[in-house]
């Protein structure tokens, strides 16, 4: 053997120890199960830094937070119904004066003009999870998501929680920048804060205060379950910013921007967000249940002051006192009477309703609490284990509302997250029944999820149907089933 010969045998060999190598090491690689959204950011994050860090300099600095999160925020516009009736008995005087402005005709036909609407939100996850306010996207018929550098997705609602405004959409794409959830808890009053979103369409807009206050209860949300625990802060927040990010320095996500404090419609000097230890909990719900799990301590309660202890001759002058106990509550199982006044849930502090509100909304029904509370002159504690509005510790899910259609003999359903994930797939069609027509004949099973219907890739049995209608004569079909095993197949015209 010459010398030539030997070095390209040398590199050969090379070359086919490497690749060996890089194998055998993904075949070595432990599994990594993504439980939570933030299980995924957690892996993601590690991909996108390359095990870095964000490193907050030296001084007061935004530049690093701003930089890292105003790509990951976006730009929510809905569209919803015109009124299609027009009514002439309206006695509002600016509908008359349109009327008189444009004409009778004019007038009718702008009224059934869709109307729109925008806000903002914040990418969760590289996959396209993105969380906004309820209220933001409430009765639309169309959610567009515009990303910072201008493209533009159709979202799909994935689920919605009102008792806590907040909402998770999805749109179908990779490799998205996001946002990584921080710690409300460790967020403290006095730290600076940035507010991004899209105030009056100003995309990306960035804007400074520090946390005034935490736990705020401003009654803006209706219901016997609802949940307010703002974070109080004073960056400038205005119409369109709801939906939008509230981070700290780090860049990471402690609350959702919702609410301003105004009398003018304006920005008036106080924002308020949800907790991000709230968003995380009602998010996962809805990805996994399709319906927020609400764990309930089962107990109708008071905030006590100086004025209130006063008068019940209490022994404390903070907390939350107990009006009256649900028969089969968790309060009442544990031992709580009316009249304790709570102090801690798991050795944090209760000064008020809206603090006993945000601990509780982070369980689920089945976890266990260790209660403390004041009984006369005594502080004592128990474990409490919660239930749901029913009084059971059952996790109850919505069934998802899946698009099925009977096409070519056959009919298909969209495939879930879990799914997804466990096949490593972000789109698909799953044959639910292969029915008696040509897909049948092809070969194909009932399960066999269709990832590629000729060259395009399928994300709900709508793209099935359209791709029918503009068909050849063979068309390949690609896909996999449950297990995981890859299949091929054609069908004919």
């Amino acid at each position: 053997m010459n010398k030539k010969s030997y070095l390209i045998s040398l590199l050969l060999a090379s070359i086919l120890g490497g690749f060996v190598a890089v194998k055998l090491n993904q075949y070595l690689q432990p599994k990594q199960t993504i439980r939570s959204i933030q299980d995924r950011q957690n892996i993601q994050l590690a991909n996108f830094l390359k095990d870095s860090t964000i490193k907050v300099p030296k001084g007061l600095n935004f530049v690093i937070a701003a930089n890292a999160v105003k790509s990951a925020v976006v730009h929510i516009k809905t569209t919803y119904a015109g009124k299609g009736k027009y009514s002439s008995s309206s006695s509002d005087p600016l509908e008359d004066m349109f009327r008189q402005f444009h004409g009778e005709d004019n007038y009718r036909r702008r009224q059934r003009r869709p109307r729109q609407s925008s806000g903002s939100g914040v990418i969760i996850t590289d996959n396209g999870y993105v969380a906004t306010n309820y209220h933001v996207i409430e009765n639309a018929g169309q959610i567009d998501v515009v990303l910072n550098d201008k493209r533009s997705y159709k979202a799909k609602l994935v689920g919605k929680d009102p008792t806590t405004d907040l909402a998770l959409l999805k749109i179908q794409e990779k490799n998205l920048p996001f946002v990584k959830y921080g710690n409300s808890d460790k967020t403290h009053i006095g730290e600076w804060v940035l507010a991004v979103g899209n105030p009056f369409d100003l995309t990306s807009t960035v804007t400074a205060g520090i946390v005034s206050a935490k736990g705020r209860n401003i009654n803006i949300l209706s219901g016997q379950y609802a949940i307010e625990s703002f974070i109080q802060t004073d960056a400038a927040v205005n119409p369109g910013n709801s939906g939008g990010a509230l981070v700290n320095l780090k860049g990471e996500l402690v609350g959702i921007n919702t609410a301003i404090a105004t009398r003018t419609g304006s920005y008036s000097g106080y924002s308020f967000a949800i907790p991000v230890n709230i968003v995380k909990k009602v998010l996962d719900d809805l990805m996994k249940y399709g319906q927020t799990q609400r764990a309930l301590l089962g107990v109708s309660i008071q905030n006590v002051d100086a004025n209130f202890a006063s008068n019940k001759d209490l022994s404390v002058v903070s907390g939350v006192y107990i009006a009256t106990l649900t028969k089969s509550g968790a309060a009442r199982s544990a031992g709580l009477k009316i009249g304790d006044v709570i102090i801690k849930i798991d050795d944090q502090q209760v000064r008020n309703m809206a603090d006993l509100q945000s601990l509780i909304a982070t369980r689920r029904p089945g976890d266990q609490v260790k209660v403390t509370y004041a009984r006369g002159e005594r502080v004592l504690s128990t474990m409490a284990t919660l239930r749901n509005r029913q009084g059971n510790f059952k996790i109850m899910r919505t069934p998802r509302k899946i698009a099925t259609e009977k096409i070519l003999g056959a009919v298909f359903e969209g495939i879930s997250l879990s799914e997804k994930t466990k096949l490593k797939i972000d789109h698909g069609v799953k044959v639910i029944d292969a029915g008696k027509g040509k897909l049948k004949e092809s070969g194909i099973r009932k399960g066999f999820i269709i990832t590629y219907f000729g060259e395009e890739s399928v994300n709900s049995p709508k793209d099935i149907e359209r791709l029918i209608k503009k068909r050849k004569r063979v068309i390949a079909i690609e896909g996999m089933y449950p297990n995981g095993e890859k299949a091929y197949y054609a069908i004919g015209w």
